[in-house]
């Protein structure tokens, strides 16, 4: 299932778009029934709406039987909301086991002691948009094949590539240069070190806050 727009709504079913808004404001949302159970939550934000005007969901879900368990609309994603809606869970009875998150910082500190998984999906994007699909340097071709293989392999043998990756490549990443602009130093590979930089801050990926 998608996002779809009135008027593609207003074409998929053959309708007015004011036929459409009346059944979408007069649909009656059922109330949800809970059946408290220890689960392992992914958790995650949709947002849609112009830029001025945004607005979100936030939506916890079973992993195991993709259930949507509860959910809460937003306007930025906040530590708060996802507390509020973790208690709300809790309240009802049920166990969180684990919880998988997209890596947003600072969301961590709504599940303290709970263990935490950041999502491999969320990771590999992070890694994408600092080096591109199609990185250009030695050092972006050989990370960009170790977290092609994030899902595919341990924590320890993650660990053990990226560390060895970092060794080849530390006098590398070390590497500074004048600014044309400002006459001050700063490094040569920013973007590279920002991807290096957030796999080394989300491992290990099964972890717990203390």
């Amino acid at each position: 299932m998608h996002r779809q727009t009135l008027k593609q709504l207003s074409v998929k079913y053959d309708r007015s778009i004011p036929w459409i808004m009346k059944q979408r404001d007069e649909y009656i949302v059922e109330c949800k029934v809970h059946n408290p159970r220890p689960v392992n939550l992914i958790c995650d934000a949709t947002f849609y709406g112009k830029r001025k005007d945004k607005l979100g969901t936030l939506v916890f879900k079973d992993n195991e039987s993709k259930e949507i368990l509860i959910w809460k609309h937003i306007e930025s994603e906040l530590v708060k909301d996802y507390k509020d809606l973790k208690d709300g869970l809790l309240d009802r009875g049920y166990t969180i086991q684990s919880v998988t998150l997209d890596g947003k910082r600072g969301l961590y500190k709504a599940f303290r002691s709970i263990p935490i998984q950041m999502c491999h999906f969320h990771q590999k994007k992070i890694v994408q948009r600092y080096i591109t699909m199609k990185p250009k340097l030695e050092a972006g071709k050989d990370l960009k094949k170790i977290v092609s293989r994030l899902t595919q392999t341990t924590e320890k043998n993650f660990t053990q590539k990226l560390d060895e990756w970092y060794e080849t490549y530390k006098h590398f990443l070390e590497e500074k240069s004048v600014s044309s602009t400002t006459g001050k130093l700063h490094y040569t590979h920013p973007r590279i070190r920002a991807a290096y930089r957030s796999l080394r801050t989300n491992l290990p990926y099964p972890q717990i806050i203390p």
